[in-house]
């Protein structure tokens, strides 16, 4: 059986050959009822065209390559599809992957991507693999990296500055009044987003001479049962802080979890602050306080910055774009009790 091709399709429509390809490449310079009546025939007669072969011969491939940590936190779900969104508007089609919080899986997506010849790549974040790097310098396509700003970032991203969400959330519990303050955090190697967190927000507890003890420092992964359990062996027994900063919503939820499994008032016995406000954030009982990164707004961003660099190719493609955080006060923060003690 023969393949349709591009001139089966316009005859079908009763168009011009080139007609079709517009259709398929600038669909908004085609009249809205020839451009229907194209799309009728590609659908009936099941025509696919062959990027492929374009893409051998140096014309866009109108895809894009998206490489993020995890699609299972929401919020990173709300970003890809903005990001999608504002890129399929433009007539692109986003390839999609997920890497585990690994680097070195991550450098075998990107080669992988660059080899179906994207036309541009974003990833998650500014640390990556020596490999990645190596990629990124010599394929020269444009590249972005979301979610995370630096004003001297090595790469062009558009994000916000983790170092602010980490000093809101910390300097939101001084102000409370708590020095008993526990962290739960995962490991901050390779993960510049946990890391910028914490150290931002270790120096604002010792600029407030309050002494971090070692053993309400925990490490878990991005997960609520793990956090939950890993938050039930920190609060049993009675020296225990009288509040948790955790590096997201998804570690303060399983915090929040494991103190009502206890029988640990929140906040009247420990105050609980995330980072992210994910779906699901303001409806627990008690609300999750956390500092909110606007997700929505940080992928119609970079899906514009993106579609901008590909028009208007530069091998020095460099942005920059910082976007703004909020602290969102609710339910499962309060004045620590050593304040309010008669």
């Amino acid at each position: 059986m023969i393949k349709p091709d591009i001139v089966f399709v316009a005859k079908l429509a009763g168009v011009s050959p080139a007609t079709v390809s517009r259709v398929m490449n600038h669909p908004d310079l085609v009249h809205p009822a020839t451009r229907r009546k194209v799309e009728l025939a590609v659908e009936k007669s099941g025509y696919i065209r062959n990027r492929a072969a374009q893409a051998m011969h140096g014309r866009r491939s109108a895809t894009i390559g998206l490489v993020v940590p995890t699609v299972a936190n929401t919020i990173f779900a709300e970003v890809v599809q903005a990001f999608n969104d504002t890129v399929s508007a433009q007539g692109f089609t986003l390839l999609l992957a997920s890497h585990g919080y690994d680097l070195d899986s991550e450098y075998r997506l990107v080669r992988k991507l660059l080899e179906h010849r994207v036309d541009a790549l974003a990833v998650v974040g500014l640390d990556h693999s020596a490999g990645t790097f190596r990629l990124i310098a010599e394929q020269r396509v444009p590249l972005l990296a979301l979610w995370n700003y630096l004003a001297d970032s090595a790469l062009p991203c558009v994000g916000v500055d983790n170092r602010e969400a980490g000093r809101l959330a910390a300097e939101h519990l001084v102000t409370l009044g708590h020095r008993r303050i526990g962290m739960v955090f995962p490991a901050i190697f390779d993960n510049d987003r946990a890391r910028d967190r914490k150290t931002a927000a270790t120096a604002v507890f010792r600029a407030a001479g309050i002494e971090l003890q070692d053993r309400w420092q925990v490490e878990v992964p991005y997960s609520i049962a793990q956090a939950k359990a890993a938050c039930l062996e920190l609060l049993a027994g009675e020296d225990r802080p009288s509040a948790l900063l955790c590096a997201n919503d998804v570690i303060a939820q399983g915090a929040i979890y494991a103190a009502a499994r206890l029988g640990i008032a929140v906040p009247a016995s420990l105050s609980v602050i995330g980072i992210g406000d994910f779906a699901g954030s303001a409806q627990m009982e008690p609300a999750l306080t956390t500092v909110r990164i606007p997700a929505q707004q940080v992928g119609i961003a970079a899906g514009q910055a993106i579609v901008t660099a590909i028009g208007r190719p530069d091998p020095d493609f460099m942005i920059r774009s910082r976007v703004e955080l909020e602290l969102i006060m609710r339910a499962s923060t309060g004045i620590a009790a050593e304040m309010i003690r008669p």
